[in-house]
């Protein structure tokens, strides 16, 4: 099936509720221009310096999001233009982001990146972590990046029982940090191969690649 074909058969499983972000990562622009014309906004993105790049080129009514591990010495080059950063997993880099959406004039939207994974390789903070940081003055201090909400990866395991626990106990976490931030509205979790139980769980934004653009090409 073409891009196009595979992005109507996902959307049929995807609510009016839920963003999907097509992950664009290692694709040519002539396939995002595909996935653009049949109605795609919202791309995302793991290496800053590619999806530079893209923006550069590309329509700028494409919203960018960065999704992968952020580098601190990376941020300045995405500030100018990125629409949300996915993984911010520690403090340090919220204030680096802010830092730079500063010299931008911009507010940058943020997802704050929780680790719910059995692997010790995923990034993200822990549920203490982040309602410390959220109480503090430093925190508050921030002005030019916005909190919208949580963003988690499931263990890569054959397992649904276990991907369906993980995110129920993001959601769970989601639900409590609710009450301290009441704006958040969105909730990232759920790829390729487990967005649907993502969406079952709570869900509101889903990171597809594979099946919209077929598989992962490695320069």
């Amino acid at each position: 099936m073409s891009i196009a074909d595979n992005l109507t058969s996902i959307k049929k499983n995807v609510t009016d509720t839920v963003t999907l972000v097509a992950v664009s990562k290692t694709k040519p622009n002539e396939a995002i221009l595909e996935a653009y014309d049949a109605g795609q906004r919202i791309f995302g993105e793991n290496k800053i310096q590619e999806m530079t790049q893209k923006w550069e080129v590309l329509p700028k009514d494409i919203q960018w999001h960065m999704i992968g591990h952020v580098q601190r010495n990376k941020v300045k080059y995405m500030a100018q233009y990125v629409d949300l950063i996915h993984g911010v997993d520690s403090y340090r880099l919220l204030k680096e982001i802010d830092k730079q959406a500063k010299k931008h004039n911009r507010i940058i939207r943020c997802l704050l990146q929780v680790h719910i994974a059995q692997e010790e390789t995923k990034f993200g903070f822990d549920e203490n972590e982040i309602l410390g940081m959220i109480d503090s003055e430093e925190f508050k201090s921030l002005e030019n990046i916005k909190i919208v909400g949580l963003m988690g990866m499931a263990s890569f395991t054959s397992s649904m029982e276990q991907v369906r626990k993980e995110f129920k106990h993001l959601k769970m976490l989601f639900d409590t940090l609710l009450k301290k931030l009441s704006y958040i509205t969105t909730l990232s979790m759920g790829m390729s191969g487990d967005y649907q139980i993502a969406i079952e769980e709570g869900s509101t934004m889903v990171r597809i690649g594979s099946s919209i653009f077929g598989a992962r090409t490695f320069s």
